[in-house]
């Protein structure tokens, strides 16, 4: 009896030991696990781009005037050398009471100059006729009886000249008052407000080239500044795209860099070439308030148009910029990668311990990186590592 109760203390003074024991063994820390595989690895710039016209004219206004209605909408076919606007000369102003008060009363004046000047020039017109038939007079006489001085026969001569001198000024005076008289009365006659307005000849805008319409600046009627936009057009099947590339990127990219175009809304993957990268920069705020130098890419369509034929004028692309792509490359996720000593480095679970490996980097794609040494094929490493592990700590895979 005594031995019994003896050994059932001491079996129970084991389990409470083996507990205290268990309780001071760290547990395994639960972490997320990815495989070293070898798998094909592309190193790429991305950014978001849009679409556009190779080559747009902006038609506008040659002359100031009056613009028609345009009858054309955004999409409309246009052949060269077709009619896509009228201006007509701009429209004459409405009088209001004062104003045609004051244009009557110019037109009574100019009524009545004409009149003094036609008196004027009737009186004028007989001087000089009574001066010819008086020089007239005095030449037969000087000729049949010589009884004129050669000095009132010059006097008379004189005097004739003069008289037909202030006949002919006259008649110009009276030109003069008439053409006055007829402007004093257009102010009347093309009032807008009159049903005399005439709006004279117009001037038609042809179309430079044969494409369709991008966009309308202006289309209703009204009166249009020289030089003011009316329309664009351009050929939508000659695209280009153009993406705004931090400079820090751009100069990784040179002519040639071979473009892959998605998510545009097709179901493929649209091909392209770098064919320009303009050499000026220029700064933009991001959308987190930050200023950035930007460079601006031309990208070139090499897909079939038959690809791309539903793409228009302003569509928005992800262009990725392959800068390098290798086959059979050994690889691991970069969030496995932490910083050791000035070095590079993960964590392999061994055994369900974490080893901690030196390894040394290749081509890196922010997502992925290439690994040279290091790691094997196969291996598995911790995903994101924390303060909890650390060489030889317990490791199991989180659920």
């Amino acid at each position: 009896m005594k031995f019994t109760r003896g050994l059932g203390l001491l079996l129970l003074s084991l389990l409470v030991l083996a507990a205290i024991i268990y309780g001071f063994i760290p547990s395994a820390v639960q972490v997320d696990l990815a495989p070293v595989v070898r798998e094909s690895l592309q190193v790429s710039v991305n950014e978001e781009g849009r679409t556009r016209v190779k080559d747009r004219f902006v038609v506008s206004a040659p002359v100031s005037g009056y613009l028609r209605r345009i009858a054309l909408r955004s999409g409309d076919e246009v052949s060269r050398g077709m009619v896509l606007a009228e201006l007509e000369p701009t429209r004459s102003a409405v009088l209001d009471p004062r104003s045609r008060a004051q244009a009557t009363a110019r037109v009574a004046a100019a009524e009545a100059a004409l009149k003094a000047t036609r008196e004027n020039a009737d009186a004028v017109t007989a001087e000089a006729r009574y001066a010819h038939s008086e020089y007239e007079r005095l030449r037969r006489m000087c000729e049949l009886e010589c009884a004129v001085s050669e000095d009132e026969l010059e006097r008379a001569e004189t005097l004739a000249r003069r008289s037909t001198a202030n006949r002919r000024s006259a008649e110009f005076a009276v030109e003069v008052a008439r053409y006055e008289l007829a402007a004093a009365q257009t102010a009347l006659e093309y009032d807008a407000a009159g049903p005399s307005d005439a709006t004279g000849m117009g001037v038609q805008v042809l179309s430079p080239v044969k494409g369709r319409v991008l966009g309308l600046q202006r289309e209703s009627e009204g009166v249009v500044a020289a030089g003011e936009p009316l329309l664009e057009i351009g050929d939508p099947n000659a695209l280009e795209v153009v993406v705004e590339l931090l400079s820090t990127d751009a100069v990784r990219i040179e002519p040639g860099t071979p473009v892959m175009l998605e998510r545009w809304g097709g179901e493929s993957v649209l091909e392209g070439q770098v064919r320009v990268i303009e050499p000026s920069g220029f700064t933009k705020i991001s959308a987190l308030g930050v200023e950035e130098q930007r460079v601006k890419v031309v990208v070139d369509l090499i897909s079939p148009p038959q690809a791309w034929q539903r793409l228009g004028d302003g569509y928005r692309v992800e262009a990725s910029f392959i800068l390098w792509q290798g086959q059979d490359i050994l690889q691991i996720p970069a969030s496995a990668l932490f910083r050791y000593h000035g070095d590079w480095a993960v964590f392999v679970v061994v055994n369900d311990r974490a080893q901690r490996r030196r390894v040394e980097l290749g081509r890196r794609n922010g997502l992925r990186a290439q690994i040279l040494e290091g790691v094997r094929e196969d291996e598995t490493v911790i995903l994101h590592p924390d303060e909890s592990v650390e060489q030889g700590t317990r490791v199991q895979r989180r659920e």
